[in-house]
């Protein structure tokens, strides 16, 4: 938020930036979603959870953290 008009402000975020999808990571890996939620289950892969909602927790991983895991 901007200190003098309460406003948010537009920062500008790089390609490392962006979080990706469980099923963007899956596409891209070309393995089953459920591999990828197990690989962050049990912390091969770092992701960010969110809020939970219905049956399913929701995940991002972020860019920078995906490109580490494609240069092992």
């Amino acid at each position: 938020m901007s200190k003098h008009t309460g406003q948010l402000s537009h920062e500008h975020h790089t390609a490392e930036d962006r979080l990706l999808t469980v099923a963007e990571i899956a596409a891209k890996l070309r393995v089953d979603q459920t591999t990828v939620r197990r690989w962050i289950k049990h912390g091969t892969l770092e992701a960010v959870s969110l809020p939970h909602v219905g049956k399913r927790q929701s995940y991002r991983v972020k860019t920078s953290t995906f490109g580490k895991i494609l240069a092992v």
